[in-house]
Order: structure tokens, then C-alpha cells, then sequence
């Protein structure tokens, strides 16, 4: 059973059902499966600025961070992957950039991200 936890404030919209709709086939298609916990945040730029600052060291504008928490199930029998950061403004931007819906570039970055925490990185 796959758990996706997804916080927002009301600022910004929670897109639950393509943000789990990427999570899931993200999963199936890297063939992982059992009890999985996610959890996804949609922040604004403000709070993504200090998040790459802290962890990235840089000041460059994310769409998207994912941090990794364990590689193996706890001893609950959970899988906890990890936390993904969208950035509404940015993916916004991103959208418009490469002439796609928001929903489109929601579920691209989803995906990316949770290869990321699945441990699959691109060069």
C-alpha cells in the first residue's frame, strides 16, 4: 500500500490525484512495491529558497527538491522514501516555459523527483 502525504497551505493548490498518479507509476514502472510512505510539500519561493540554501548551497530557482530518508523497510514493515518539495511559482514558470499544462509539469517533476528517491540520478 503506497501512503502519499501532501501539504500545502491555501495558497497553493494540492494536485493529489496527479501527484499520486505519478508516484504510483513511478513505483510500477521501477517495479517497487509494498507498505510506502511519500510525502510530497508545495511551497512558494520564499520557502524553497531557504531550502536550497541550507541543503544545496546554492541560490539557483528549484521546481523541484527530493530528499532521500532510508533505503531499506523500518522495523514497522514501512518503506518511508522520502520528502518532495514542489515550488508552485516555479513549476508555474516551467509549465509555461515548455509549453505544457500544470498538470503536466506536476506529474513530470513528481516523477523525477521519485526516481531521485528511488536512487536513480542523472548525470
Amino acid at each position: 500500500m503506497v501512503k502519499v502525504f501532501i501539504q500545502s497551505t491555501n495558497k497553493y493548490p494540492k494536485d493529489q490525484k496527479t501527484i499520486k498518479k505519478s508516484i504510483t507509476e513511478t513505483l510500477i514502472k521501477n517495479r517497487v512495491g509494498g507498505n510506502i510512505e511519500i510525502s510530497v510539500a508545495i511551497v512558494g519561493e520564499v520557502q524553497m529558497d531557504l531550502l536550497s540554501k541550507k541543503y544545496l548551497k546554492d541560490d539557483l530557482a528549484h521546481e523541484v527538491l527530493s530528499f532521500p530518508l532510508e533505503e531499506s523497510e523500518s522495523p514497522d514493515g514501512v518503506l518511508r522514501l522520502g520528502d518532495i518539495i514542489l515550488c508552485w511559482p516555479q513549476v508555474v514558470l516551467a509549465a509555461k516555459r515548455d509549453g505544457v499544462k500544470v498538470e503536466d509539469e506536476v506529474y513530470k517533476l513528481t516523477a523525477h523527483s521519485m526516481e531521485h528517491l528511488l536512487g536513480k540520478h542523472h548525470e
